[in-house]
């Protein structure tokens, strides 16, 4: 179900929201060669907790006789694209890490995500996260009040086209966020412009085109969580969630 939220419910929405930037930074200092994925999803979820606020993956359900999510963050590297459960793997230079997280505060949720160099990074890793977010920022100028949902997918998809030689991610897509963290609608990163609800003020949605330098498949490792490129070619994602407005969508998860 598409919610139209109110401004009281969007003051709420912003306090969580504003919990995962700020985790970022918190993050971020942190994110160098050596360090395990299982210690950043420690400082990020400690972070989330000293906020008041519960990091909101922590039990999302699985699959079919898989567990619930275990952990603060999804962190995914190189291959790896989405729902990467952290652990004892360590970043090595030049990597690139894609962390995923989400805060729960007082009924309501913030979600976003970043795709984060490890010490230096090849020219085609580089240009594989640049592209990945200019496409974030081209589906958020396409987010305004009168549009459909796939003008969103199409001006993601306009711009990773330009680049050329990169995959849009099919399977997963954007989502409402509000009260739940996952709400309609559905946003692709792909598709013909002026299909799909339309957008209207007061809608809550998070925008994450997921790129690979290679194609656009995917594929579901062994513990029924991690989602990895099909060809082995990296992958990013970047995320924000954002409010619809009668003017310039508002980005919610920015940096203050």
């Amino acid at each position: 179900m598409t919610r139209i939220y109110s401004e009281r419910e969007f003051e709420k929405i912003r306090k969580a929201a504003r919990i995962v930037p700020q985790a970022f930074q918190e993050v971020a200092p942190n994110v160098q060669p050596g360090i395990t994925t299982a210690e950043l999803n420690r400082i990020a979820d400690s972070f989330i907790r000293s906020k008041g606020a519960v990091p909101a993956f922590i039990g999302v359900p699985g699959g079919e006789g898989v567990e619930p999510f275990p952990a603060c963050c999804c962190i995914s590297v190189n291959d790896e694209v989405v729902h990467g459960i952290p652990g004892d793997r360590r970043l090595e230079e030049g990597d690139i890490v894609s962390i995923d997280m989400g805060a729960l505060l007082d009924g309501y949720y913030g979600d976003s995500a970043h795709t984060f160099a490890v010490g230096e990074i090849s020219a085609g890793r580089r240009r594989l996260m640049d592209a990945t977010q200019e496409s974030l920022q081209q589906g958020i100028q396409a987010a305004r009040e009168g549009n459909r949902v796939s003008d969103i997918g199409h001006a993601v998809q306009a711009h990773i086209d330009a680049c050329g030689g990169l995959g849009i991610v099919r399977e997963m897509v954007g989502h409402g966020c509000g009260r739940s963290l996952h709400e309609g609608p559905e946003v692709p990163n792909y598709g013909e412009p002026g299909r799909g609800p339309r957008l209207k003020a007061g809608m809550c949605l998070c925008i994450e085109p997921m790129i690979n330098s290679g194609g656009w498949r995917i594929r579901l490792l062994d513990d029924g969580w991690t989602i990895a490129t099909a060809d082995g070619s990296d992958s990013a994602h970047f995320e924000h969630q954002i409010r619809i407005t009668k003017g310039d969508p508002e980005i919610l998860t920015s940096v203050d």
